[in-house]
């Protein structure tokens, strides 16, 4: 004969689980904003990396036709021959060329007021201007811009 206590199957009680489920929720309020407010800089830091890879590809691009690709142009023609340019010899990008972070298309002109040409990304907000991870992330600035 068994007792009633052997039969009792075993598991968490309902006390146990929301005092875990408490732990997580505090774990998480604390530790949650710290790293989300990482998020913004590492994507800022990616456009930066993006940038730059772009102007090492539109250097050499520059070495075999001759002149940085025109505004009308822009990144496309790192991956697809424009019409008239000679000596081109890409494809420049092995992937079509990619978003910013925020999932924007980087704005490419060239000549530039800054120089022979400018790629921005328009951070977090996409629009021109901004503070913090809505600053603007620009070519001729990007080297040293926090």
């Amino acid at each position: 004969m068994k007792l009633k206590s052997e039969n009792r199957e075993r598991g968490f009680t309902l006390i146990e689980l929301l005092i875990v489920m408490v732990i997580i929720g505090l774990l998480a309020g604390l530790v949650g904003p710290k790293m989300f407010g990482k998020v913004g800089k590492s994507k800022q830091k990616s456009a930066k990396a993006q940038i730059s890879l772009f102007e090492t590809t539109l250097d050499i691009y520059r070495l075999d036709v001759g002149k940085y690709p025109t505004t009308d142009i822009g990144l496309q023609g790192l991956r697809v021959k424009p019409d008239g340019v000679e000596n081109w010899d890409g494809p420049y990008l092995p992937k079509e060329v990619p978003l910013d972070p925020w999932g924007n298309a980087y704005r490419y002109e060239s000549p530039s007021e800054h120089g022979e040409y400018e790629i921005v990304s328009f951070g977090a907000d996409g629009v021109d201007g901004g503070e913090g991870e809505d600053m603007d992330i620009v070519s001729w600035a990007a080297v040293g811009q926090e």
